[in-house]
């Protein structure tokens, strides 16, 4: 049983940085695999990226390659995106999920907690 939380979302001008933060309560994340998808209205939930519990291993969709870094604090049980270099595309509410897996996904439906997302706006 884990819950989740994801906070940090807002307006944000073309350009630049927000830093989400998904925290995790009722279970740690030890032993699980956590990602971020995003969906934007109209649009399917879209893969952001993921890493494993030991935080050893990283993974990102191709449109926020080189923008965008998954990480975690273990101790906090937090896992966080930080998004930079922000485009008008990158609007979307922002999902955290998790699994125990010692393996990351990049469908949603390998995910089985989720929470309840956070609202991203990029605009002049």
């Amino acid at each position: 049983q884990v819950q989740l939380v994801e906070s940090g979302g807002g307006l944000v001008q073309p350009g630049g940085s927000l830093r989400l933060s998904c925290a995790a309560s009722g279970r740690t994340f030890s032993s699980y695999a956590v990602a971020w998808f995003r969906q934007a209205p109209g649009k399917e939930r879209e893969f952001v990226a993921a890493n494993r519990w030991s935080g050893d291993s990283t993974y990102y969709g191709d449109p926020v390659k080189g923008r965008f870094t998954i990480s975690r604090h273990n101790a906090k049980n937090t896992v966080y995106l930080q998004m930079n270099s922000l485009k008008p595309e990158d609007t979307a509410v922002y999902y955290c999920g998790a699994v125990k897996s010692d393996y990351v996904f990049s469908t949603a439906n390998e995910y089985d907690y989720w929470g309840q997302g956070t609202q991203v706006t990029v605009s002049s």
